[in-house]
């Protein structure tokens, strides 16, 4: 028996001999042990959230040792930490099994595409190069005092962390993501700059506060709060010029104020490199302050002193740590729910989402949790536009860059059928209603050649990359988004399942009203008149109703001050942004989600200043 057992004994021993093992000893990864790359420099492509994304991949003794990103179209802001992250992790893992990045999962899932061409390119299996190491964790407790935190570093947020700093308030700005910036950083960048000094000096000296509230109580079906509205309209312009000159913000003055058939006078701007631009300003203005900002750190709960006070914050960081934040006040400016389909009803849920993965109601579900017990309205109404394209299932971007410039030329808006349904200059409420009525609640925006160039050269602002338009083209209609194109509309009727007679009448139709100086059929002014529908290729560019704001949060009152479900201050506690529900009413009119953002967090932090001075 003994010697049975020897035996065995031994040939266990020679198996561990010849295959590496040893008892307790670490497993290695596969791809390294057998040195399956080859040392050199490869470069692969991965499709990234606005193109492709160009990375290089070196290999020095079989392993990875660097990973570089040499090109890219992503969004700056939204995409830094992933072009700085991810390749590191790789490196550092020999794995490409590493963890996204919040709120710029697809740059990352472009990258890790990129070097897994790469390994194979190297002669690797990516699927060796799959084996996740360890997430890291903490179990460190950070004990924090402050006189105010703000939750939330989108547009309400890094407006109410700058002025309370400005002001001289310690401060700590929260943000969930990897970056500041939040919805503003991937909108179309326009703003209401109302009785602002540079509405005057862009030539309109006749608007009121007054003027605005009536539009807004129009566009909003007389929903709004109208004391919220009120002082959103009294104190926009001040805003506007505190962010032109304390913060920095550039506004296109050159494009000049812009004409919108939802405002009686002119007072929208647009800031210099739209939405991406602001944010670029606006980080640098906080690198630049006393704020000090945690990223990638989620409130997780509101802390009380058990009689319905705010105290504090509990917070979490990606690797575990707990935060402890003791604070005089609290500022929520988690921004809205767009992202959380528990939040919506039906009818929000099946329009298109194209607003930030973060927009999930955090806010709303901690100040409502039982104890804070904060009041809310209007939860059932969000801002659709009418000018969506669907880039994946459920997915939109935005063309309104686009539209506004292609409706200074020639293009006009179709159904299914080919004809002409809607005045291309009327509100975006009234294209929403008309759109939502067609079959398959969508329209066409048809051009022709020289309208569709320009069309084509503003979509960048909207992070809708040339290498997206090229596939697109390409496709011509076989799959979302749908861009068909042919040389001449007959064709282009064939191709989108049009009748051609019908088509081509509409066209027809629309020069005849252009040389008339006159649209019989549905108004459109005459200013928009000036050209006709000319020569080909023809396009028709799907148009879809999308959503990213929403309209309903909590209820405040003109102190920015949360109320309870009794009608009560929740001391301590103030929300500012897309988290406040009334002031809009059930729509927001074009450039106002922006401007109350930063309107209300420059509030807030004045209000949160006066109470705990």
């Amino acid at each position: 028996m003994r010697k049975v057992l020897s035996i065995l004994l031994i040939a266990l021993m020679m198996v561990g001999m010849f295959t590496g093992c040893t008892t307790g000893a670490p497993a290695v990864n596969n791809a390294e042990q057998e040195g399956s790359l080859k040392d050199g420099t490869y470069v692969g492509n991965g499709k990234g959230n606005n193109g492709d994304i160009k990375v290089e991949m070196k290999v020095e003794g079989g392993k990875i040792a660097a990973v570089t990103v040499l090109e890219h179209a992503e969004t700056p802001g939204l995409s830094d930490a992933a072009i700085k992250s991810i390749p590191e992790a790789i490196v550092d893992g020999q794995s490409i099994a590493v963890d996204t990045i919040s709120g710029a999962t697809n740059s990352s899932e472009g990258i890790i595409e990129a070097v897994r061409s790469c390994i194979e390119q190297a002669g690797g299996n990516p699927a060796d190069f799959e084996i996740a190491g360890e997430a890291g964790t903490s179990d460190e407790v950070v004990e924090l005092t402050t006189d105010v935190v703000v939750i939330g570093g989108g547009a309400a947020g890094i407006a109410a962390s700058l002025r309370a700093d400005e002001l001289g308030l310690k401060t700590v700005l929260l943000e969930k993501m990897s970056f500041i910036g939040g919805a503003i950083a991937v909108s179309g960048g326009n703003q209401v700059v109302t009785l602002s000094e540079l509405q005057k000096e862009a030539g309109v000296t006749d608007d009121s506060a007054e003027s605005m509230v009536e539009d807004f109580l129009k566009n909003g079906a007389n929903k709004n709060v109208l004391e919220l509205t009120a002082l959103f309209a009294e104190n926009v312009g001040q805003t506007t010029d505190w962010l032109n000159k304390y913060v920095g913000i550039q506004y296109d003055m050159k494009g000049g104020l812009h004409k919108l058939a939802e405002y009686s006078h002119n007072r929208e701007l647009a800031y210099e490199g739209g939405g991406p631009g602001f944010a670029e300003q606006a980080r640098k203005k906080v690198q630049e302050s006393g704020v000090e900002v945690y990223l990638q750190t989620r409130a997780e709960k509101l802390v009380t002193d058990g009689n319905g006070a705010v105290t504090g914050v509990v917070a979490r960081d990606n690797t575990g740590k707990n935060y402890n934040i003791a604070a005089k006040a609290v500022i929520i400016a988690t921004g809205g729910y767009g992202n959380n389909k528990d939040l919506l009803t039906d009818e929000m849920d099946s329009a298109l989402y194209y607003g930030p993965s973060s927009s999930t109601g955090d806010g709303v579900i901690m100040a409502t949790a039982q104890g804070i017990d904060a009041a809310t309205r209007l939860m059932e109404y969000g801002k659709r536009y009418p000018n969506g394209i669907e880039v994946s299932e459920g997915i939109a971007k935005s063309t309104i860059a686009g539209n506004i410039a292609a409706f200074n030329e020639s293009a006009i808006l179709v159904n299914t059928a080919g004809k002409r349904v809607v005045n291309e200059k009327s509100s975006n409420r009234n294209i929403l209603e008309v759109e939502l009525s067609q079959e398959n609640q969508m329209l066409y925006l048809l051009m022709d050649q020289s309208t569709f160039d320009i069309f084509r050269s503003k979509l960048s602002e909207a992070g809708i990359s040339e290498s997206s338009m090229i596939e697109w083209l390409e496709n011509n209609g076989t799959a979302t988004p749908y861009f068909f194109h042919a040389d001449t509309v007959e064709e282009l009727a064939a191709k989108a399942g049009m009748d051609a007679s019908v088509l081509q009448s509409t066209v027809s139709g629309y020069n005849e009203f252009v040389k008339a100086g006159n649209d019989v059929d549905f108004g459109r002014p005459a200013d928009y008149l000036k050209k006709e529908i000319g020569e080909g290729p023809y396009y028709l560019v799907e148009q879809k109703p999308r959503f990213a704001s929403t309209m309903g949060g909590l209820v405040i009152n003109t102190k920015l001050q949360v109320m309870n479900t009794s009608n009560e201050i929740i001391p301590g506690l103030f929300a500012a942004g897309e988290v406040v529900g009334g002031v809009m009413g059930d729509d927001s009119p074009s450039g106002a989600n922006n401007a109350w953002a930063l309107t209300a967090g420059k509030l807030s932090a004045e209000a949160v200043a006066e109470e705990i001075k």
